[in-house]
């Protein structure tokens, strides 16, 4: 299977939006002297030995990017006209980091999932055409962006080809192989060299050889090749590479220009254009969120363990509640069991008279209000009562994401989607462990999972279509999960080295096999549909069809950004196994309910959906929270006819006390439901003369971020249908696979 590419308009934008900051520029390209390294070293060896002169050495040209020929107030002007066009605040002058003096800084922010990869090496592509420009350095923070950076020129190879007739092959910088840098030099067309900041600014060996002069090298520094080639620079998240010491190392580049790519920056310099979370979401530009909370509490009423699965109603039989509890058998053991339980179901005699669950029994069940009561006690699903066992806890939140994965594979199976989930684990251990003998044995929680998924699967069995059943019974347990870790020098997974101070792992042998198997994971035949990792290796993971997320840790309390680096792993949008994405274009309405990602949360529903929406408010710094005249004030609004009008305060003012009349926004400035639905719509009632102006001004009310865009759904809101016999029926199953995305069974 392989990926399909497209042009997105919002892609194109981006890479409009800085080429048009070079408006003007010609188009050429520099040259200068390059002695090849193997040469100079023949030569240097003849001379010594008295055979020729030194000075016959060989030459070939390199290439270098031309300097920027306009003058620094033309480039902003640009600059402002491009953030006049993308509505974002203008520069008031060219910003650049203290310890930057060469070149111009870019920023461009775009939301995890929306393609930020493919967008820059499209800019780069043309920023040749129109410019000439041909040498670009790539700069990550770690191997694991490294990795996928590289692998994504692998992936959009063929797709850059045939819009531009040229390949573009990059290297991966390597020490030990100067040479390379010979090859970037000597290309006249486009040359990448890929670079993470370690190589050039650390205190250990490898990092010191990009200064030194090198014997292989004919005793020059491969830092001054590089520097002589005047490269564009594009640095993939540099929020994490921003510290006064990394940008001071790269001006030893000598940048032509730089370019930030992020969808979290720190810091803004000239921003150009803006695709974040907000933006992201309502172009339908990433998956749907929703969230499997398990709320871990006590109780008044039992000492009993209890765990409230889900609600089940029938059109022909009472309501039913999936209900876990603990049970002793005849030889004195206790386990926990699960079943199907009925109203008045009597806990006490159900468990084999366990003391803890005296005078326990199921008082209602409520399929409208989607809770169960027992001894007066409301429990919803997701709750659990009683449990200081956090194997229990796991064994749970295991069970979940298979039940939600299994659901959402039979919806997507005759779509040709293929449906992954992913588990993160704190250590090897629980997944894989080893005898004495270096045999290997499942870990605590792949033995948990093989045996729930073997028993969630054996009740799919007869009420699904024959060919997904087929597909489902195909592979055993055992096969249909495995594990990404870092691999010792014996072959054996281990946990990946974290260094001090850091979350993410640098560990190559984990991402070489995360990336190798990208594509070959979304197959239907490759057995593999659960997958488990480490969760320093998390940087890794973003396979488009990765529907569940799983963390089964410990919530972080200290972390700012927890919550979203978990379901950034799932964001992008999913592809069938023909690889074409399941995108807006192609499915119109269905394209949230084809992609939602489920977060099997290891705390409340409410505990997450409030420190997620937390942690995206806390990137919409830019953005206004309310309307009110300042919104308005000083922008560039345009007519059909294209005539500019720039709003002064006297506009502002008219404009903010409008909407607040017309019930757009209340007296605080917050959007009301109405006001929501007119400005979604472009409906909203204006001053007459500002009529002319509606879709700019449109435009900027839905900047306004209100806080409940991002609000995922509560997926244990979801209430689960009892079938009767004749929904496996042909004729019933072809109507249903229309229109079954919102319903589960």
């Amino acid at each position: 299977m392989k990926l399909q590419f497209k042009e997105q308009d919002f892609q194109l934008q981006a890479v409009q939006a800085i080429t048009d900051c070079f408006k003007g520029q010609a188009k050429k390209s520099n040259k200068f002297t390059l002695e090849r390294s193997k040469e100079l070293l023949k030569k240097a060896k003849e001379a010594a030995s008295g055979l020729q002169s030194m000075f016959d050495v060989e030459e070939e040209i390199g290439y270098r990017n031309a300097p920027v020929q306009q003058l620094e107030t033309q480039i902003l002007k640009n600059i402002q006209e491009v953030q006049k066009g993308n509505n974002l605040l203008e520069s008031q002058q060219i910003e650049r980091p203290n310890v930057s003096k060469q070149g111009y800084n870019l920023t461009i922010e775009m939301e995890t999932g929306t393609g930020k990869t493919y967008s820059y090496i499209r800019t780069m592509y043309e920023l040749y055409e129109q410019y000439g420009w041909s040498k670009f350095i790539i700069i990550v923070p770690s191997i694991a962006i490294r990795e996928g950076v590289y692998k994504s020129f692998q992936l959009t190879q063929e797709h850059f080809q045939e819009k531009y007739q040229h390949k573009v092959r990059p290297f991966i910088y390597n020490s030990s192989r100067p040479q390379d840098i010979e090859n970037f030099a000597s290309d006249s067309k486009i040359s990448v060299m890929i670079i993470n900041t370690q190589a050039f600014n650390a205190r250990g060996k490898d990092a010191r050889r990009i200064y030194q002069e090198l014997d292989q090298f004919g005793s020059r520094r491969p830092i001054d090749i590089i520097a002589q080639t005047n490269p564009i620079l594009i640095i993939d998240e540099p929020q994490s590479v921003d510290g006064a010491k990394t940008l001071e190392s790269m001006q030893n580049f000598n940048p032509l220009f730089t370019l930030r790519y992020s969808a979290t920056h720190k810091v803004d310099y000239n921003k150009v254009f803006r695709l974040d979370a907000l933006d992201a979401y309502n172009k339908r530009l990433v998956k749907k969120i929703q969230v499997k909370g398990i709320n871990l509490k006590g109780s008044t009423g039992t000492n009993g363990y209890l765990y409230l699965e889900h609600i089940s109603l029938s059109t022909t039989k009472p309501p039913f509640a999936v209900v876990e509890f603990e049970k002793r058998s005849t030889t004195g053991s206790i386990k926990k069991v699960r079943q199907k339980l009925s109203e008045g179901a009597n806990l006490y005699q159900l468990s084999g008279n366990m003391p803890a669950y005296k005078n326990q029994s199921i008082t209602e069940i409520n399929g409208y209000l989607n809770k169960i009561v027992v001894s007066g006690q409301d429990i919803y699903p997701g709750d659990i009562l009683n449990d200081k066992d956090e194997h229990a806890f796991r064994r749970v939140q295991i069970r979940e994401c298979i039940i939600s994965h299994l659901q959402k594979e039979r919806q997507l199976f005759a779509k040709g989607i293929k449906v992954l989930s992913l588990f993160f684990i704190d250590s090897v251990e629980k997944y894989r462990i080893y005898g004495e003998d270096g045999e290997q044995q499942l870990g605590e929680y792949a033995t948990i999972f093989e045996e729930e998924y073997a028993k969630l699967r054996e009740e799919e069995r007869d009420l699904t279509l024959p060919e997904y059943e087929a597909y489902l019974f195909r592979d055993d347990a055992a096969k249909v999960h495995n594990g990404y870790f870092s691999i010792d020098k014996k072959g054996k997974i281990v946990d990946p080295t974290v260094k001090r101070g850091q979350e993410d792992s640098d560990d190559i042998s984990a991402y070489d096999l995360i990336m190798k198997d990208k594509e070959r994971l979304m197959s239907f035949e490759e057995p593999t549909r659960f997958i488990f990792s480490h969760s320093a290796l998390k940087e890794g993971w973003d396979n488009p069809n990765v529907f569940q997320i799983c963390a089964l840790k410990q919530a972080e309390s200290g972390s700012l950004t927890r919550r979203r680096q978990e379901v950034g792993r799932g964001m992008r949008l999913c592809v069938d196994n023909r690889g074409i994405r399941q995108d807006f274009e192609l499915i119109g309405e269905q394209v949230h309910e084809v992609n939602k990602l489920t977060v099997i949360a290891s705390e409340s529903y409410e505990e997450f959906a409030k420190g997620l929406q937390k942690e995206i408010a806390a990137t919409l710094k830019d953005r206004p929270m309310k309307i009110e005249a300042k919104v308005f004030l000083n922008k560039m609004v345009v007519n059909d006819k294209g005539e500019e009008y720039r709003i002064d305060e006297l506009g502002a003012s008219l404009l903010n006390n409008t909407l607040m009349f017309e019930r757009v926004a209340d007296v605080s400035g917050k959007i009301t439901p109405e006001g929501k639905e007119l400005i979604e719509n472009n409906t909203v009632p204006l001053p007459e003369q500002f009529e002319p102006y509606r879709e700019s001004i449109c435009k900027l009310l839905k900047s306004v971020y209100t806080g409940q865009e991002f609000k995922p759904e509560d997926e244990r809101q979801t209430i689960v249908l009892d079938t009767n016999d004749n929904f496996n029926k042909k004729e019933f199953q072809e109507p249903w696979d229309k229109i079954n995305l919102k319903t589960i069974y």
